[in-house]
């Protein structure tokens, strides 16, 4: 008989500090990897994440819709059925919203600040979303694709790729590690990366700077950089010329721990 444990700490050993927080057992702290993809930097400054353009973030708490520009997405359909969105309340604390699609038609989220992921959970026989799945403030957008989307989901990616997060409130996140990775098919093309982080009721700063040509980059943090509650944290790039045509993936991996004032009260 296979004996079980939840932690081989209980049994007097040791295992990292890291793979505890993963599994739950570090009590007040949390774990997040945001990842993302843009398809083609030229040498205009974008966000990284597959809509492309520089991310627009909402100045207030908004009531927000979930839609698909395919009508296969919906409850039945052969796409995207049931998806799950998450990101911030109007306090700035976590929430999530489980709905069923209805293809073009907005499907009510409730009220958000801060959009940080769609993730498809089921869906129909394709397998994946067959339309782009957006976030918006419209009920009835246009063919399903809203004047301005504060999340985005690719054709068959069941899944958000966007770098950029921002730190709940009354937490404290730390950033641990960047990876970017770069490549085009042009010849001597180069692409400019920033983590930039925008503090509450401030303005965005360069936090790194990365320059690179058909290559990647891992960059950890010894000592971690350090952002305060209500922080929107994302990676930029730029190419250098017009036809660049840079296709960019780029991770942060942070940690993001309850403050000692909200566990007093």
């Amino acid at each position: 008989m296979t004996r079980l444990v939840t932690s081989i700490t209980k049994l007097g050993k040791t295992e990292p500090f890291e793979l505890q927080v993963a599994q739950g057992q570090i009590a007040f702290h949390k774990t997040n990897f945001k990842f993302g993809f843009n398809p083609d930097i030229d040498d205009s400054l974008e966000t990284v994440w597959s809509k492309g353009g520089l991310y627009t973030y909402l100045t207030s708490a908004t009531a927000l819709y979930v839609s698909s520009s395919s009508t296969d997405d919906t409850s039945a359909g052969t796409g995207a059925r049931t998806v799950k969105v998450s990101g911030l309340d109007s306090n700035y604390d976590e929430v999530d919203a489980t709905v069923s699609m209805n293809g073009q038609s907005g499907v009510s989220l409730g009220t958000f600040i801060r959009v940080n992921r769609i993730q498809v959970l089921t869906a129909g026989s394709g397998g994946a979303n067959a339309g782009n799945l957006h976030v918006g403030s419209e009920a009835s957008p246009t063919l399903g694709v809203p004047a301005t989307s504060y999340a985005f989901v690719a054709i068959g990616d069941n899944q958000t790729l966007m770098s950029l997060w921002t730190v709940p409130r009354n937490y404290t996140a730390y950033l641990y590690q960047t990876d970017v990775t770069v490549a085009t098919t042009q010849n001597n093309k180069y692409c400019t990366v920033s983590l930039v982080a925008r503090p509450f009721g401030g303005v965005f700063n360069v936090k790194d700077r990365f320059v690179k040509a058909e290559s990647s980059i891992v960059q950890t943090y010894f000592f971690p950089l350090k952002f305060d509650e209500k922080t929107d944290i994302e990676m930029r790039a730029v190419g250098d010329s017009a036809g660049a045509d840079i296709a960019i993936s780029a991770g942060m991996d942070f940690m993001y721990v309850l403050n000692g004032s909200a566990l007093n009260g």
